[in-house]
């Protein structure tokens, strides 16, 4: 009986290192939904893209000074080269307009991606927050989109 409880606990600790990284999210999370739209909006969710003359890079095309606060921000030391990587990448982006969105709505914290950390409130981020409504919208982003 003992053996068959450790295999139990065995099970339930693998399965808890194996689940993907959305588990426990859920498949409606707003966040999730707008981090996908600014990806579509930047780089057609390429995490190759680069634009800005060289001064962004990845998927959600990231400047180095927006880098540097996310990831202060999220706690790591990942150099900009890796803002090419879609997964982290993601991550520095959720953390920046966590926490510089904090309690503002979706289309406020896409204008942040777009113009800094008060980007919700300079008028030249209004045109990207319509692109970003139409992306959320249109139903581009799809019922089955990873994230």
């Amino acid at each position: 009986m003992e053996l068959l409880s450790l295999y139990a606990a065995l099970a339930v600790s693998l399965s808890a290192v194996l689940m993907p990284r959305t588990a426990g999210v859920p498949q409606n999370d707003p966040m999730d939904k707008l981090l996908d739209a600014i990806a579509v909006v930047e780089s057609r969710d390429n995490p190759g893209a680069v634009g800005d003359h060289g001064r962004a890079l990845g998927m959600y095309q990231i400047h180095r000074s927006y880098w540097a606060e996310g990831t202060q921000i999220l706690g790591v030391t990942w150099k900009y080269q890796n803002a090419r990587d879609p997964q982290k990448a993601r991550q520095v982006v959720r953390a920046y307009l966590s926490y510089y969105g904090r309690g503002k709505s979706l289309l406020d914290m896409a204008r942040i991606h777009n113009g800094g950390p008060r980007g919700d409130e300079k008028a030249a981020t209004l045109a990207y927050a319509r692109k970003i409504e139409q992306v959320l919208n249109s139903g581009e982003l799809g019922p089955q989109r990873a994230s």
